[in-house]
């Protein structure tokens, strides 16, 4: 009798962990009520493509119901990235590399001809073979920030609390982006977490190997990234829940009329806080284009702004930009400019030039010399302008809603430029 009580208990026990144990790239019910989804379905290569790319062509493949790397990437070339952007978001992975392998999870990436790799904006999960990476590369070590768990380059995690399986097997990582909280996790454990865009963020960021990449992490969202580092890896149970974003509530101002807290310059220009709290911007010697511009990126907003044209007034209000080689920005302007130059009209740095100039009608609106109210909103595809309390353009655009960057201020090559700004009051949608 006991041995077959013995008998019926492995047997349940048996049956237990056969209907525990969930198939590979699959979604439970209770997951499925929560929001998962998964970033690859076990069969072929749906929802990937190149980066910076339409399709699929460098040679990742499905090889039993695992995303395969072929291992002939290096640091320009290799990287797969989703179909889609996500900003807030879980995502939970199993990897395993081959002895030695380097890879990478790398998310918030920004595409377009101005980016070549995807890590010079986009944070990345680090993934690799620390002990195997020393043995194949020795006398060469790794480096703190290279090494396995890391926020590449910037945030370490606690590896005395790291529980790591050898080499050759599965791992499963977890990366929580909650509007600006970051988490780390591998096999179940937290390994590190931190605040994106503090100023102890930017502290790491403006001083390490970041430092010559301007637009390293601003993004808010993103497609998300896989990386062959020239070693074969493997990933398969990709899967994502998104978190809703939580806009802040309050109106922020955008500058403290002290000084440039919050404010970074490109290019050539003079810039300083005058004795009545006002941010003044004028030519450099040089006289060549300069942008004062927002440390931080924003995407959907109702920015209002006052600004006074003390003299040749031609400067802009830039929105959804980024910066590239000295002095190069690329985005879209509400222009601010002298009388009869289509002040708070709409201007596009990609190549399109002018999406939409102010009526003929409307020029004496601005005022010479005064103080003027500038009201900037954008939200998704959709950009409206206002200067001393009249609307000036209304417009869509697709582009709109697909991109995101910074605010920046310009002033234009020439001479004799000198804008007054004050109050800039930004409330985020």
């Amino acid at each position: 009798m006991k041995k077959t009580i013995k008998f019926l208990c492995v047997a349940v026990l048996a049956l237990g962990v056969c209907s525990c144990a969930q198939k590979p790239n699959t979604l439970s019910k209770a997951e499925q009520a929560q929001g998962w989804e998964l970033l690859f379905n076990g069969v072929d290569m749906t929802g990937w493509r190149d980066f910076n790319g339409t399709e699929l062509t460098n040679g990742w493949k499905v090889v039993d119901g695992c995303i395969q790397a072929p291992g002939d990437g290096s640091d320009g070339s290799g990287y797969i990235v989703t179909d889609r952007k996500f900003a807030d978001f879980e995502l939970v992975w199993d990897w395993k590399l081959t002895h030695g392998g380097n890879s990478g999870m790398i998310y918030h990436v920004q595409e377009g001809p101005k980016f070549s790799v995807p890590y010079v904006t986009g944070p990345e999960y680090q993934l690799i073979d620390n002990d195997g990476w020393e043995e194949v590369n020795a006398p060469a070590k790794l480096q703190p920030w290279q090494r396995l768990g890391v926020d590449y380059a910037m945030h370490l995690p606690d590896e005395a609390n790291m529980p790591v399986n050898p080499q050759g097997q599965w791992n499963t990582s977890k990366i929580v982006f909650d509007n600006g909280h970051v988490e780390h996790w591998i096999n179940g454990v937290k390994i590190l977490e931190f605040q994106a865009w503090t100023d102890d963020w930017f502290e790491k960021k403006n001083s390490g190997k970041w430092a010559d990449a301007p637009e390293y992490g601003l993004a808010h969202e993103g497609v998300i990234c896989l990386q062959d580092h020239g070693d074969p890896a493997s990933f398969r149970n990709i899967k994502i829940r998104e978190l809703p974003h939580k806009p802040a509530a309050e109106v922020k101002s955008l500058f403290n009329g002290k000084d440039l807290e919050g404010w970074e310059l490109f290019g050539c220009m003079n810039m300083y806080v005058d004795a009545e709290g006002n941010l003044v911007t004028e030519n450099g010697k040089e006289q060549e284009y300069g942008y004062l511009g927002t440390r931080e990126y924003y995407k959907d907003f109702d920015l209002s702004v006052q600004f006074k044209q003390v003299s040749n007034g031609n400067s802009g209000l830039f929105f959804h930009s980024f910066v590239t080689d000295y002095n190069i920005v690329n985005g879209w302007q509400c222009e601010v400019a002298p009388q009869g130059c289509d002040t708070a009209g709409i201007y596009e740095s990609y190549g399109r030039g002018w999406l939409v100039q102010i009526p003929d009608e409307k020029e004496t609106i601005l005022k010479p010399g005064e103080w003027n109210d500038l009201r900037l909103r954008v939200e998704g595809d959709h950009v409206q302008t206002w200067l001393n309390g009249e609307p000036m353009i209304d417009i869509n655009d697709e582009c709109f809603a697909k991109s995101t960057g910074r605010i920046m201020l310009q002033v234009h090559d020439g001479c004799d430029i000198v804008v007054l700004w004050r109050n800039f009051m930004l409330q985020e949608l």
